[in-house]
């Protein structure tokens, strides 16, 4: 078999298949945010209505919770034209075609698109809670890598359910809320290339002004172990919590014209993890540029147990938080 038709095993569907599904999603996400503009963004004065910068946007966001034609944004979402890492992970692609490695490039294309919505229309157990369901997907693209078809190296995909409730205690004249949730994060890839796990969370955050935290402990769902290293079934990544991680922490600030966050994560007795740090600031219009930076392991799945370094210049979508 030829290495360009190898190539294309990197991904379930081929290039064409991804980029219509992400077309897609990427249409229906700049038609939402164009109708949900007066509603999903607050004002600055609106924000300073509000004890913090995240429950000021969900606030905006409930407004429009139940227009047939919004949904909201979720994770950050952009297009990072430009990012290149320092260690590409090429050891893995060699089962599919050990001359493949050569061919693939330190420099792709990292996107995310990542939307929500919001299922209870009246409060469920307590005042201004929400249940909502998301989806997140990442995506990392071979673009500039013409002699292998500019294939998608790796897409992770991340369905979730999560139950957000706002506290009564408010530290310092700030706010808090509390939530629970269930998610699944995969790339759907065939045996070899499987990497896959399930997660239930809570999270507790606090917010005051235009600074938040946001602290996220996680347990994995367990999974039967593969009887066989080719078997569908049982657990394709066992060790994933070393490197991954049992929770994270967010943390982000808006300024004026400039925002910045820091997502971190740690495993205490592997000492391994991860930092990625983001800034945005003004470019165009509704758009904002954004400078993203990782530092550890599992920048995508396929890279869990892989340490690189990443930068990446390109578009927002929305606000980084």
């Amino acid at each position: 078999m030829s290495l360009k038709s190898n190539s294309h095993h990197l991904i379930n569907c081929s290039t064409g298949c991804s980029l219509s599904l992400v077309a897609m999603l990427l249409l229906l996400l700049v038609h939402n945010q164009a109708l949900a503009h007066p509603l999903d963004e607050p004002t600055q004065d609106e924000q300073n209505d509000n004890a913090g910068v995240v429950s000021g946007r969900l606030e905006q966001q409930r407004r429009s919770a139940f227009n047939p034609y919004v949904v909201s944004t979720h994770k950050q979402n952009y297009v990072l034209p430009v990012s290149y890492t320092s260690n590409l992970n090429t050891d893995v692609y060699e089962q599919i075609n050990e001359d493949i490695p050569d061919y693939l490039n330190s420099e792709e294309v990292k996107f995310q698109l990542s939307l929500k919505v919001q299922l209870n229309e009246n409060d469920l157990l307590f005042s201004n809670d929400a249940l909502f369901a998301s989806f997140t997907l990442e995506a990392w693209w071979q673009l500039y890598s013409k002699d292998v078809s500019s294939p998608f190296r790796e897409t992770n995909y991340q369905p979730e359910v999560f139950y957000l409730v706002p506290l009564a205690w408010k530290p310092f004249g700030g706010s808090t809320s509390a939530v629970l949730g269930l998610e699944h994060q995969s790339n759907g890839q065939v045996q070899g290339f499987s990497r896959s796990w399930n997660r239930v969370y809570t999270g507790f955050l606090i917010e005051k002004g235009n600074l938040f935290g946001f602290i996220r402990p996680w347990y994995r769902l367990p999974e039967d172990a593969k009887e066989t290293p080719n078997n569908p079934k049982g657990d394709d990544n066992p060790d994933i919590l070393d490197f991954m991680g049992h929770g994270e922490l967010l943390l982000g600030w808006r300024g004026s014209r400039y925002e910045f966050s820091a997502n971190l994560r740690n495993n205490f007795s592997t000492g391994k993890g991860a930092a990625e740090l983001a800034m945005s600031f003004p470019l165009f219009g509704r758009f904002r540029g954004v400078v993203q930076y990782f530092n550890g392991y599992g920048d995508a799945l396929i890279d869990y147990d892989h340490f690189q370094q990443r930068l990446g210049v390109g578009i927002l979508l929305s606000n980084l938080f």
